[in-house]
């Protein structure tokens, strides 16, 4: 089997997430100054970034932090969560489904406790790619290469045999510096063809398997 693999972000690559200025729209609501929400629970998103807080604390502290009622939690947590999942890129979606079985296929995603459970359910990157790395799963965040080596190893590939796709270029920097390839996401048509030249300058290379 070939080890040429593609990585892939999923947040502004695999699902298209615009602003949806939520935030401000609940700073208006609770009479709060601009910045209130981010400077109260910046902790909280960080701690469910990394995983060291589950969905339940996660929402307990929303609701304490922030005074809102059983409603208001029920209500902010869903804008939350739309803006989180956006909709899905499904030209690009489509087109890496077609890469199943001409090479290994991977998700590395900087994500949030429950995160996992929402994109299975929704979009089904679990059938689109062989192995998902989250950030709140093993505590470890782009761009550090930790999380590159973990994606990696998931998939039992060498770096360089990897693109990595993301739309932030820290994100980018950090991969090649793992030794991977990488593309900066910013439209699906250069995106593809960049996948497209990986995968043919992969059929022309020898063949090896990483050994566990």
């Amino acid at each position: 089997m070939t080890t040429t693999c593609v990585i892939l972000d999923i947040g502004g690559v695999l699902e298209i997430t615009p602003d949806t200025g939520w935030v401000r729209r609940w700073e208006e609501r609770l009479e709060l100054p601009l910045g209130t929400v981010h400077e109260r629970m910046h902790d909280v998103w960080q701690a469910g970034s990394l995983g060291s807080i589950s969905e339940r604390e996660v929402r307990e502290q929303v609701a304490a932090r922030l005074g809102l009622d059983a409603p208001q939690l029920e209500a902010f947590m869903a804008d939350l969560w739309s803006e989180y999942l956006g909709t899905p890129n499904e030209e690009l979606i489509d087109y890496v489904r077609g890469l199943r079985g001409s090479c290994r296929l991977g998700i590395l995603s900087n994500s949030f406790v429950g995160a996992r459970e929402r994109e299975t359910t929704l979009y089904h990157f679990d059938e689109l790619v062989e192995q998902i790395v989250y950030s709140h799963e093993i505590g470890i965040e782009k761009p550090d290469l930790r999380a590159f080596e973990a994606a990696c190893d998931s998939l039992n590939v060498r770096p360089e045999s990897c693109l990595f796709i993301d739309d932030a270029a820290a994100n980018v920097e950090a991969a090649r510096a793992a030794g991977m390839q990488a593309h900066l996401f910013e439209d699906n048509a250069r995106t593809i063809a960049r996948i497209a030249a990986h995968l043919d300058a992969g059929a022309l290379a020898p063949r090896t398997v990483r050994l566990a």
